[in-house]
């Protein structure tokens, strides 16, 4: 692991840092500012309209979509850590962060992080009990099992940003506090310390490679089950339906865990802070964005569920339009 050579010193602790954010080219902010604008807006309305919509329909009452409300609420919060900063910034002439919101921007930002890793990873064993035991489904993906699968994430994220915060609360930033990126991320802050920073990239490279090969693993093993178990269903029918099920969560697994393998195994230099930053915008804007209309176009009891809220709304403004018209 290579170890951060030490810039010169100026005497003085960075008490806030400047975002260089995506470009730095003045003409450009009002077009990024509108479209990453849209892209967060449409973020909140899909997220906010899935949780809505799961909690108000009786037929999406089960665990599969007991894990996807919590993961939206991850993809909403995850996405709010870096926006509304982002958005300001691209309006104002000096983008600054304060030390302390930095930090805990960090600390948000890697706690979101491990629990939609492991997110993911509970809503694959779900599939797997679904599909492999269907007969044993209830009894073990019962209500308080659940709510211990997505509060063991929650709190091993929280515990895992922590740590990370705490190491980099001990570095020293006594030298330029312009960091080269659009949000307070860790590759691009180890670039401006005067410390060592051995420490600090071992753990967080461990902590990387631990955690999305961990959880990775678990989503693997599940789906390794499930494949042989479709496999086996003799009916081509069955086959579909029981594909049908996972389709919508391969495909999220597939965009999160592509894009997070880019962004974090590698070292933290210039050129891979800027390809970084591409990377990022998928990782924190784009998959958050998609993810309610991947669960829902490919998901029949979602579509179905939307195509009922429809119904029901045209319905009572249909009554609302006949009754206006009688008086």
């Amino acid at each position: 692991m290579r170890t951060k050579t030490k810039p010169k010193h100026n005497g003085t602790e960075a008490t806030e840092f400047i975002l260089l954010g995506l470009t730095s080219q003045p003409e450009l902010q009002p077009v990024l500012f509108t479209v990453f604008l849209l892209i967060y807006l449409i973020t909140l309305t899909g997220n906010f309209g899935m949780i809505f919509l799961i909690r108000f329909t009786p037929r999406l009452q089960t665990p599969m979509y007991f894990f996807l409300t919590h993961l939206a609420c991850v993809d909403i919060f995850y996405s709010t850590n870096v926006s509304p900063q982002m958005l300001a910034n691209f309006l104002s002439e000096k983008k600054s962060i304060s030390y302390a919101g930095c930090l805990t921007q960090c600390f948000v930002f890697v706690t979101l992080l491990l629990t939609e890793y492991y997110m993911l990873g509970a809503m694959a064993y779900d599939r797997y009990m679904a599909i492999c035991n269907p007969l044993h489904y209830s009894s073990r993906m019962s209500r308080p099992v659940c709510i211990c699968l997505v509060t063991v994430p929650y709190l091993w994220g929280s515990a895992v940003g922590t740590m990370q915060v705490t190491l980099t609360s001990r570095l020293s930033f006594c030298g330029p506090n312009t960091i080269n990126h659009f949000y307070c991320a860790d590759p691009p802050l180890l670039m401006l310390t005067c410390s060592d920073t051995s420490i600090k990239q071992t753990a967080l490279f461990v902590s990387a490679g631990i955690n999305l090969t961990g959880s990775l693993l678990i989503i693997l093993t599940s789906y390794v089950f499930i494949f042989i178990t479709i496999v086996r269903i003799r009916s081509s029918d069955g086959q579909r339906k029981a594909v049908s099920t996972c389709g919508s969560h391969l495909t999220a697994v597939s965009m999160f865990y592509g894009s997070l393998f880019c962004m974090y195994l590698r070292p933290a230099n210039k050129q891979s802070v800027e390809q970084g930053k591409i990377v990022a915008v998928f990782c924190i804007f784009v998959s958050p964005m998609l993810n309610p209309f991947i669960y829902s176009l490919r998901n029949r009891d979602v579509k179905q569920a939307l195509r009922g809220v429809f119904i029901r709304n045209l319905s009572k403004v249909e009554k609302t339009s006949v009754s206006t018209v009688s008086h």
